[in-house]
């Protein structure tokens, strides 16, 4: 597997950014495990310190816990969780900007869904 990193953005936030990905497109369940912070730092040759910071986020935001001599497990409700959290935040800050282009487009809701109904159709 690799990976691009996007250098205006922390390491540790992608990685952050990534698993977070994981658990919302169910990739990663409750209860699963993370992989090692040494086996992600060898597979993306990092600093294991940057797979830990992003780990801690992820406790610190009781998506994942530590146990001890375990490792990292996604606990149960974070994928609720981060989709209430995300929806949330999609509203508040993505949302508006998106409306207003749409707005200054003279697109409506039925143009959009016709047009996204189509797409599939325009491909075969």
């Amino acid at each position: 597997m690799t990976i691009t990193w996007n250098d205006s953005i922390p390491i540790y936030r992608q990685l952050h950014q990534r698993v977070v990905a994981m658990i919302l497109d169910g990739a990663l369940n409750e209860g699963d495990p993370l992989p090692s912070v040494r086996q992600v730092a060898a597979d993306f040759q990092i600093n294991p310190l940057t797979v830990s910071k992003a780990y801690q986020e992820l406790v610190d935001e009781r998506l994942v816990e530590k146990r001890r001599g375990l490792g990292m497990f996604v606990i149960e409700g974070a994928r609720e969780e981060l989709l209430k959290s995300e929806r949330e935040r999609f509203l508040r800050e993505e949302w508006p900007a998106l409306y207003a282009r749409l707005q200054r487009l003279g697109l409506d809701l039925k143009t959009l869904l016709r047009e996204t109904q189509a797409e599939p159709e325009k491909q075969a």
